[in-house]
C-alpha cells in the first residue's frame, strides 16, 4: 500500500492523475500510465523517485513532497523537451 501510494504521488506530480484515473480514462488501452510515457517522462520519472527518497528521510510531507516534485517535473520536463541532444537521440 505505501509504494502504490508513493507511485501514485510520482504520477500526480508528473502526469497530473493517479494510475486509476488514467486507466479509467484509457479502457480500450493495454498497459498503464507508465507504458503510455514518453522518454522524457520516463527519464523525470526516474529522477523523481530518487528525489522523493532523499525527501522521505528528510521526513518531509507528503502534500509538502507533491509540491517539490511538481516544480522538478515542470522544471526537467521543459529542459529536456527543449534539448537538442535529446531531439537527436529521437
Amino acid at each position: 500500500m505505501v509504494y502504490a501510494n508513493e507511485a501514485d504521488l510520482l504520477n500526480v506530480a508528473l502526469f497530473g492523475i493517479t494510475a486509476k484515473e488514467w486507466r479509467d480514462k484509457n479502457t480500450n488501452t493495454k498497459g498503464n500510465i507508465r507504458d503510455d510515457a514518453t522518454l522524457e517522462q520516463l527519464v523525470v520519472l526516474s529522477n523523481m523517485e530518487s528525489i522523493n527518497a532523499l525527501l522521505i528521510g528528510q521526513n518531509i510531507s507528503q502534500s509538502e513532497r507533491l509540491i517539490q516534485l511538481n516544480k522538478v517535473a515542470i522544471m526537467q520536463m521543459k529542459s529536456l523537451v527543449e534539448s537538442k541532444a535529446i531531439k537527436k537521440l529521437k
